[in-house]
């Protein structure tokens, strides 16, 4: 979550030339044309590649599916600035043993914050700080008491009118040089395709090196309700991802994964969909390894939430059931509650 959001309307500030006579003004005249044709096509910001599949990870149900039972109780402290703590657990999962997390989000125009610690003692932290409208630096931490598994990634994005960049340093050491070093730019070429590219560089060890680069593609329909991305990846992966908006409550994604690697052929397809019903929200999801999954929100208040979850395994012949609570008090008076339930019911119908 940025602190500021991406302003597709900035407009690159012209560079004032110096005098004529000068090599200096001749540059600075060409990048004054440059910019002024660029500006004049009208190119949308592309958005970051972070960001490439948002709305195809957003609509399936690989990011949302849970088994076993959960609760997140929150409580609200403030509006504004936004102070918000959160209790969660979780038990009866087939994949994770039981937990509770404590969070805390704390927001205003320009910073973002947000740690948890859990039972085990494991520390998460995260910082956006928004400089102006399209330059927002980014950090986040986890502390563990098991080996290799304590992060500190820091990042910078920057979005321009018509392009994105974002650096960024996983576990960097100053000393030696090592850690994760990631670097992408994404361009608007026409009002619908945008092309980026990414690079990767890691040095695990001062004597062990290895640098690979992405490529990325990304196609938005004239109306803005479908998108289509495409990503290649070093040692022959390609992902393909359709995104499209049927209806205001209707949306579809479909993700296709490839993997051409010496010694390993495989493909894995997924389809899904999402429904934004007025109290609740339904995703549903079928895949080519036989797993049929679902998942529905349902909100009986602004401040209560019930999710139940399922899925199928066909080729392994198994399958998981969750079932989980939301529940938020917020910082309101009780006849402030209650006059926004009433007008979360439904209307009653005449007699």
């Amino acid at each position: 979550m940025a602190a500021y959001p991406p302003s597709l309307s900035t407009v690159e500030p012209a560079i004032a030339s110096p005098a004529p006579s000068s090599s200096a003004s001749k540059s600075s005249n060409v990048f004054h044309r440059i910019a002024s044709w660029r500006y004049s096509l009208g190119l949308p910001n592309p958005g970051s590649v972070e960001n490439l599949q948002k709305e195809v990870k957003s609509t399936l149900l690989t990011n949302f599916f849970f088994d076993g039972g959960r609760a997140d109780l929150s409580k609200s402290l403030s509006v504004n600035p936004i102070f918000q703590v959160t209790h969660s657990f979780a038990l009866g999962s087939q994949t994770a043993a039981p937990s509770y997390n404590f969070g805390a989000v704390f927001a205003n125009n320009s910073v973002f914050l947000q740690g948890s610690v859990d039972h085990e003692g494991n520390v998460n932290g995260r910082l956006n700080q928004g400089w102006s409208a399209n330059n927002v630096t980014k950090a986040q931490c986890q502390l563990s008491s098991q080996v290799g598994h304590s992060m500190l990634q820091a990042e910078h994005d920057y979005q321009g009118q018509d392009y994105s960049v974002n650096v960024k340093a996983i576990n960097p050491s100053p000393v030696d040089a090592t850690g994760i070093y990631m670097a992408s730019y994404m361009q608007s070429f026409t009002k619908n395709l945008a092309l980026g590219v990414e690079l990767l560089h890691q040095r695990p060890a001062p004597d062990m090196t290895e640098t690979a680069a992405s490529y990325l593609a990304k196609y938005t329909g004239t109306d803005k309700n479908w998108i289509a991305t495409a990503q290649l990846q070093p040692a022959g992966m390609l992902q393909a991802t359709y995104w499209q908006k049927l209806s205001e409550k209707v949306e579809v994604a479909a993700d296709l994964q490839v993997i051409a690697a010496p010694g390993r052929r495989d493909a894995i397809a997924t389809l899904g969909t999402k429904y934004d019903l007025r109290m609740s929200t339904f995703r549903a999801q079928l895949d080519s390894t036989g797993k049929v999954s679902a998942l529905l929100e349902q909100r009986f208040a602004p401040s209560f939430a019930f999710l139940v979850s399922g899925e199928i395994d066909h080729f392994k012949n198994a399958a998981k059931v969750g079932v989980g609570v939301m529940i938020e008090s917020p910082s309101m008076t009780p006849e402030e509650m209650n006059s926004m339930m009433q007008m979360s019911m439904p209307p009653t119908p005449p007699q």
